[in-house]
């Protein structure tokens, strides 16, 4: 099962994460997409967003259309979705141009902690 991780990280820990990740020599790694803040997570992975990601979770290759369809929404809100995703990373495009979300879970993690 593929999972990606979604987590909040100092930009300077992912970097060095991507390094040692680099340096592996190849080995497979989960996959980990890095927000800054929480906010930011939040912003890019929005309820309906949320929602997306389930719908075509296992799907394989879709149209904006099918996945739209799929989630039961608005081609023209899908888009905009898709368009943030895939500038997040979450999503890719295939040689077809057709909308991807390899993974088979999605794993968000992040610390909440009183303040010093």
């Amino acid at each position: 099962m593929r999972t990606v991780t979604l987590e909040v990280r100092a930009p300077h820990d992912a970097l060095a994460a991507f390094a040692r990740a680099w340096s592996s020599g190849g080995r497979r790694t989960d996959a980990r997409i890095a927000f800054a803040s929480p906010e930011l997570l939040w912003k890019v992975l929005t309820a309906k967003r949320w929602h997306l990601l389930k719908a075509l979770c296992g799907a394989g290759p879709v149209s904006i259309r099918e996945a739209a369809r799929r989630a039961g929404r608005d081609v023209k809100a899908v888009h905009g979705d898709v368009t943030a995703l895939l500038d997040a990373g979450i999503l890719s495009r295939d040689a077809r141009g057709r909308i991807v979300f390899p993974f088979d879970a999605v794993k968000v993690a992040f610390l909440l902690q009183a303040a010093s």
